[in-house]
Protein backbone atom coordinates (compact mmCIF):
# COMPACT_ATOMS: atom_id res chain seq x y z
CA UNK A 1 0.00 0.00 0.00
CA UNK A 2 1.26 3.13 -0.99
CA UNK A 3 -1.33 5.19 0.89
CA UNK A 4 -3.16 5.34 -2.49
CA UNK A 5 -7.33 5.97 -1.82
CA UNK A 6 -8.74 2.63 -2.16
CA UNK A 7 -10.25 1.90 -5.74
CA UNK A 8 -13.58 -0.13 -4.25
CA UNK A 9 -16.50 2.03 -4.24
CA UNK A 10 -17.67 3.18 -0.79
CA UNK A 11 -22.10 3.21 -0.66
CA UNK A 12 -22.49 6.48 1.16
CA UNK A 13 -26.64 5.95 0.46
CA UNK A 14 -29.17 5.80 2.87
CA UNK A 15 -30.29 1.77 3.73
CA UNK A 16 -33.70 2.14 3.64
CA UNK A 17 -35.75 5.29 1.83
CA UNK A 18 -38.74 6.58 3.70
CA UNK A 19 -41.01 6.96 0.83
CA UNK A 20 -44.54 7.75 1.46
CA UNK A 21 -46.71 5.36 0.61
CA UNK A 22 -50.30 5.03 0.16
CA UNK A 23 -53.13 2.43 0.79
CA UNK A 24 -51.58 -0.20 -1.93
CA UNK A 25 -48.29 0.14 -1.09
CA UNK A 26 -47.17 2.47 -3.90
CA UNK A 27 -46.51 6.09 -3.50
CA UNK A 28 -49.10 8.35 -3.78
CA UNK A 29 -48.57 10.73 -6.89
CA UNK A 30 -51.15 12.63 -6.46
CA UNK A 31 -50.50 13.35 -2.76
CA UNK A 32 -47.13 14.00 -2.21
CA UNK A 33 -46.27 14.23 -6.69
CA UNK A 34 -43.35 12.13 -8.48
CA UNK A 35 -40.42 14.55 -8.20
CA UNK A 36 -41.28 14.24 -3.51
CA UNK A 37 -40.42 10.15 -4.40
CA UNK A 38 -37.67 11.15 -6.46
CA UNK A 39 -36.01 13.46 -4.25
CA UNK A 40 -35.75 10.85 -1.62
CA UNK A 41 -34.24 8.30 -3.54
CA UNK A 42 -30.20 8.54 -3.97
CA UNK A 43 -27.49 6.43 -5.63
CA UNK A 44 -29.18 3.35 -7.58
CA UNK A 45 -26.00 1.62 -8.04
CA UNK A 46 -22.23 1.20 -6.03
CA UNK A 47 -20.35 2.33 -8.96
CA UNK A 48 -22.96 5.08 -9.50
CA UNK A 49 -20.75 7.47 -7.35
CA UNK A 50 -17.43 6.33 -8.07
CA UNK A 51 -18.23 7.46 -11.91
CA UNK A 52 -19.70 10.41 -11.06
CA UNK A 53 -16.12 11.36 -9.05
CA UNK A 54 -14.25 9.12 -11.72
CA UNK A 55 -12.38 12.57 -12.56
CA UNK A 56 -11.64 13.83 -8.87
CA UNK A 57 -10.69 10.25 -7.81
CA UNK A 58 -8.42 10.15 -11.11
CA UNK A 59 -6.52 13.22 -10.41
CA UNK A 60 -6.04 12.29 -6.43
CA UNK A 61 -4.68 9.20 -7.93
CA UNK A 62 -2.01 10.82 -10.00
CA UNK A 63 -1.34 13.77 -7.43
CA UNK A 64 -0.72 10.98 -4.61
CA UNK A 65 1.44 8.85 -7.00
CA UNK A 66 3.65 12.02 -7.85
CA UNK A 67 3.88 12.80 -4.15
CA UNK A 68 5.49 8.99 -3.40
CA UNK A 69 7.50 9.40 -6.18
CA UNK A 70 8.93 13.21 -6.37
CA UNK A 71 7.92 14.33 -2.73
CA UNK A 72 5.46 17.27 -1.61
CA UNK A 73 6.44 20.08 -3.74
CA UNK A 74 5.33 18.38 -6.99
CA UNK A 75 1.33 17.74 -6.29
CA UNK A 76 1.83 21.19 -3.98
CA UNK A 77 3.61 23.29 -7.33
CA UNK A 78 0.73 21.55 -9.69
CA UNK A 79 -1.88 22.39 -7.37
CA UNK A 80 -0.59 26.45 -7.15
CA UNK A 81 -0.37 26.64 -11.07
CA UNK A 82 -4.09 25.26 -11.06
CA UNK A 83 -4.99 28.02 -8.93
CA UNK A 84 -3.76 30.78 -10.61
CA UNK A 85 -4.81 29.40 -13.88
CA UNK A 86 -8.08 29.21 -12.59
CA UNK A 87 -8.09 32.71 -11.46
CA UNK A 88 -7.13 34.42 -15.09
CA UNK A 89 -10.76 35.06 -16.82
CA UNK A 90 -12.17 37.29 -18.94
CA UNK A 91 -14.96 39.41 -18.99
CA UNK A 92 -18.69 38.29 -17.86
CA UNK A 93 -20.24 38.96 -20.83
CA UNK A 94 -17.11 37.01 -23.04
CA UNK A 95 -17.24 32.93 -23.57
CA UNK A 96 -13.62 31.53 -22.25
CA UNK A 97 -11.91 28.92 -23.27
CA UNK A 98 -9.69 27.67 -20.20
CA UNK A 99 -7.61 26.67 -22.29
CA UNK A 100 -4.51 26.47 -19.74
CA UNK A 101 -6.19 24.80 -17.48
CA UNK A 102 -6.87 22.40 -20.38
CA UNK A 103 -3.08 21.94 -20.71
CA UNK A 104 -1.96 21.60 -17.02
CA UNK A 105 -4.91 18.62 -16.74
CA UNK A 106 -3.97 16.98 -19.98
CA UNK A 107 -7.53 17.70 -21.36
CA UNK A 108 -6.01 19.27 -24.37
CA UNK A 109 -5.31 16.24 -25.90
CA UNK A 110 -8.51 14.75 -25.62
CA UNK A 111 -11.84 15.22 -27.07
CA UNK A 112 -15.57 15.12 -25.40
CA UNK A 113 -18.86 15.67 -25.84
CA UNK A 114 -18.56 18.88 -24.33
CA UNK A 115 -16.05 20.15 -26.91
CA UNK A 116 -18.50 19.83 -30.21
CA UNK A 117 -21.82 20.17 -28.59
CA UNK A 118 -20.98 22.97 -25.93
CA UNK A 119 -19.81 25.33 -28.44
CA UNK A 120 -20.47 29.60 -28.23
CA UNK A 121 -21.51 29.92 -31.87
CA UNK A 122 -24.62 27.76 -31.35
CA UNK A 123 -25.42 28.88 -27.65
CA UNK A 124 -28.63 31.57 -27.82
CA UNK A 125 -27.26 33.59 -25.49
CA UNK A 126 -27.59 37.34 -26.02
CA UNK A 127 -26.81 39.99 -22.93
CA UNK A 128 -25.75 43.44 -22.86
CA UNK A 129 -22.04 43.70 -22.21
CA UNK A 130 -22.52 46.57 -19.52
CA UNK A 131 -25.32 45.42 -17.87
CA UNK A 132 -23.59 41.93 -17.84
CA UNK A 133 -20.39 43.74 -15.86
CA UNK A 134 -22.02 45.74 -13.37
CA UNK A 135 -24.22 42.81 -12.55
CA UNK A 136 -20.82 40.75 -12.02
CA UNK A 137 -19.17 43.95 -10.01
CA UNK A 138 -22.59 43.56 -7.91
CA UNK A 139 -23.89 47.26 -9.03
CA UNK A 140 -27.27 45.99 -10.13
Amino acid sequence: SFGLPSVKPKVTGPSRFNINEGSYGVPDAMKHGHAAAKSQLEITHPLQLSEMKYTQNQEKMNLLMLRNIQGLHAPLRINMELNAAKKIGRLPFLHSSCFMTDVLTGRDEEIGFEDFLNTAEFREQMVQPHASVEKHIGLL
